[in-house]
């Protein structure tokens, strides 16, 4: 199934004359619509993986033989390659540049770096750097377990913010009604034991405020139990950094040593 974009190929609100929206602000704003058709097309992409053109143009509300030319143009200029029948378009190399390069010069990415490389070696499990966008985090850096049993992850992975450790310590953040403004109106069930009450959410929220750190209770995958923190920082809290362990690892005395070591990590990323 193909995600739910923000913008239809042919909505009435875009246009092809860059040179109407100079100035323009708020609701006077009208994309350009063969950009906004490229970047959704990238957006499709990058959610649901290789679709076929058929797919492309039913969503985008776009003539296949127009999506055919943009998809060909994408593909000529190295953002989007096809499977071997020539059917299946899924994103190319440039794509990955462009990803790379946004990981490599972000400050954040930079700045956790060392912070990551030492829980990681403290704990030997799996650490995340996450990134709040909407009602999801995407992860941004990973330090891999050096245990066989371990979490399967990807730097670029997009997950529901309320299922996630990393996403909850960032909602917890924000005033209850700002977190719950971000998610959408239903909360999905990425395992049985995710919290999709709102009302509930909102109590774990508020514990997570109390405490400092958010627990990711097999939510977000089964027999995985997370621990995060939201990085504080001066334009605002947007990341927080996670540590993922199988619960076969676990028991009282190992929890409290995990959360020990992000608070502390928070307070040295903090100074």
């Amino acid at each position: 199934m193909v995600a739910q974009l923000g913008m239809a190929g042919g909505a009435d609100k875009t246009t092809d004359h860059p040179t109407d929206d100079v100035g323009a602000t708020g609701d006077e704003f009208r994309p350009v619509k063969s950009a906004a058709r490229v970047l959704e097309v990238l957006e499709a992409l990058a959610t649901d993986g290789p679709l076929t053109l058929r797919d492309l143009a039913a969503h985008l509300q776009v003539p296949k033989s127009s999506m055919h030319a943009l998809l060909r143009t994408m593909q000529w200029r190295g953002w989007l390659e096809t499977d071997v029948t020539g059917t299946l378009y899924g994103l190319g190399v440039r794509s990955l540049l462009a990803g790379s390069a946004y990981v490599d010069s972000d400050a954040v990415v930079r700045q956790t770096a060392p912070v990551l490389d030492q829980l990681a070696q403290q704990t030997g499990e799996t650490v995340h750097l996450g990134r709040i966008e909407g009602g999801d985090v995407v992860y941004l850096a990973k330090r891999e377990s050096t245990h066989p049993l371990r979490l399967f992850s990807s730097v670029g992975r997009r997950l529901p913010a309320h299922s996630v450790a990393l996403g909850k310590a960032l909602l917890a953040e924000m005033a209850p009604e700002a977190a719950l403004a971000c998610l959408p109106p239903q909360l999905d069930a990425m395992t049985p034991k995710t919290i999709t009450d709102r009302a509930r959410l909102l109590e774990d929220l508020d514990r997570i405020r109390r405490t400092g750190y958010a627990i990711d209770d097999e939510e977000s995958a089964s027999d995985l139990r997370c621990f995060g923190v939201a990085l504080r920082q001066r334009a605002g809290t947007r990341d927080a950094i996670s540590i993922s362990v199988p619960v076969v690892r676990l028991d009282e005395a190992r929890e409290q040593e995990i959360v020990s070591l992000l608070l502390q990590a928070r307070a040295t990323f903090s100074h």
